[in-house]
């Protein structure tokens, strides 16, 4: 009954799974209110696989800011490579074991009572599969889109199972994003149904997407046998049993390489005791003047109470900071009515924005609710596919309804540098008045006037106010011309 009952029991690490993943999730607000945290500790890249859209993150996935670091400026490159190299160095792939939150995901996952996939030469031969997902989906393609000014995260975009689950679900769930579902087109569809069938996989063979598909991890095991911390081998301790990889449930070749994420569960079975965690307690000759296994054993209880209230300390303390943070982003300093708002039927929130054009900046502003036209404010980006996609829409009314609307097409504050090319290329004549955003947030992607008008980390963003600057309309995704013309026609039999 004992054994039974103590099988289901979590064991140190599954503790510690479950105590990063909290940590790294600590804004427990943002599952409430349904926004993403953008303080100051999302510049600061996470060690394991946690999107950054999920409403408790508090960190940035290392995948995500790597590739986006190929487009931004080179110290941003050099930052976010640090990091993780350093990761890389120290743990190795022992952070998928211990740290990453969709590893316990996955691990909780696979304790589901169904018959399970065993591993075989097909799954050693699947496990090179993330590997090619490495080089290409999170190098090849960003930086050939980042040679284009275009950022590209092409793994999070149309892989990632995490993105979908912590970011995408999550904020779904949230009644207070209910207009997101407006913008949800194939690409969700994609995404969400590759999530589904990883989760069907994750309960059928162990770590599915861990072993065959995360990049992340394929980056770190290239560093197992140097990184500092990790699981070791001593070979002459070592009879070649083959008991440890009999009893691994992953594709490991032997102990440690690259495949191995430091799970410690072959240290148990291992008849000589040859295995051992790297640099943990080292026996060390009492003639060297070091303390001995014996005389630091005295003090493993009073090590383990002294770090785990530490432990327990920090995780209270980081709820109660990321739950009283104020998630409220201030209307820009230009705006002082107290009538005024982001929402339909408000005296939208006035703003200088800077005009610009293919040369550049034009030295000119302009305050969207002061045209005394219809004006349509559409915030895009260069590296944005359905921005781009719907601009000619944007071009097309502000060609045919030049006397009575005004389009102004502002972008956002991330790759600032890449839309006045762009704007020459492809619109050098267009009726269209571009213009930047400015006082980029913690996130470097959003500005301060896209936040002011409601804006949520989500990409195209319309606002249509009538002349008198009153919010019409908000699309909070894509829009094409007939939904453009429809709110133009209906608002000019009106006046």
């Amino acid at each position: 009954m004992l054994t039974s009952i103590k099988k289901y029991l979590p064991t140190k690490r599954k503790i510690m799974q479950l105590y990063f993943g909290l940590l790294l999730n600590a804004n427990l607000k943002g599952f409430v209110t349904g926004n993403i945290y953008q303080g100051v500790s999302k510049s600061i890249c996470t060690p394991g696989l946690n999107c950054y859209s999920c409403p408790g993150a508090v960190g940035a996935c290392p995948l995500g800011a790597l590739q986006g670091s190929f487009s931004a400026k080179h110290s941003t490159i050099f930052y976010v490579g640090g990091i993780l190299l350093l990761y890389c160095v120290l743990f190795g792939r022992m952070i998928c074991g211990w740290v990453c939150p969709f590893g316990l995901i996955q691990d909780l996952l696979y304790k589901i009572p169904t018959p399970k996939l065993k591993k075989s030469p097909i799954t050693r031969l699947l496990s090179y599969l993330k590997y090619v997902l490495l080089v290409f989906f999170v190098f090849l393609v960003p930086i050939l889109y980042a040679c284009r000014d275009i950022p590209l995260p092409a793994f999070c975009k149309y892989i990632c199972p995490a993105g979908t689950l912590e970011g995408g679900i999550s904020l779904l769930a949230n009644q207070v994003n209910a207009s997101y579902f407006s913008m949800l087109g194939p690409l969700f569809t994609w995404k969400f149904l590759l999530m589904v069938s990883i989760i069907l996989g994750c309960i059928f063979a162990f770590r599915c997407f861990c072993r065959f598909l995360c990049p992340l991890g394929g980056l770190y095991g290239l560093f197992n046998k140097v990184s500092f911390f990790g699981i070791t081998v001593k070979e002459s301790k070592c009879t070649q049993c083959g008991l440890c990889v009999s009893h691994c449930k992953l594709d490991i070749h032997h102990v440690g390489d690259q495949e191995c994420i430091s799970c410690g569960e072959c240290i148990d079975v291992c008849p000589t005791k040859a295995i051992s965690w790297k640099n943990g307690v080292i026996e060390l000759l009492p003639n060297e003047g070091r303390v001995s296994i014996a005389k630091v054993s005295r003090f493993k209880p009073l090590i383990r109470a002294v770090s785990g209230v530490l432990m327990a300390v920090l995780l209270v303390c980081a709820f109660a900071y990321y739950w009283n943070h104020s998630d409220n982003v201030p209307a820009p300093s230009v705006v002082s009515d107290a009538d005024r708002g982001n929402q339909v039927g408000d005296l939208c929130y006035g703003y200088n924005l800077q005009v610009m054009d293919a040369t550049g900046d034009t030295g000119t502003t302009i305050n969207p609710t002061t045209t005394g036209k219809i004006t349509i404010i559409n915030f895009w980006g260069t590296w944005c596919t359905p921005c781009i996609s719907e601009l000619p829409y944007f071009d097309q009314i502000a060609s045919e309804y030049a006397e009575e609307v005004t389009v102004i097409a502002v972008h956002s504050s991330l790759s600032n540098d890449a839309a006045p090319a762009y704007i020459g290329e492809h619109y050098p004549k267009s009726s269209i008045i571009f213009a930047r955003d400015d006082a980029a947030d913690a996130t470097g992607l959003n500005g301060a006037y896209y936040s002011a008008l409601g804006g949520r980390n989500t990409y195209p963003y319309t606002v249509i106010l009538d002349k008198n600057g009153r919010i019409l309309s908000v699309f909070v995704s894509s829009v094409n011309y007939d939904t453009l013309r429809e709110v133009i026609e209906t608002r000019l039999r009106e006046q």
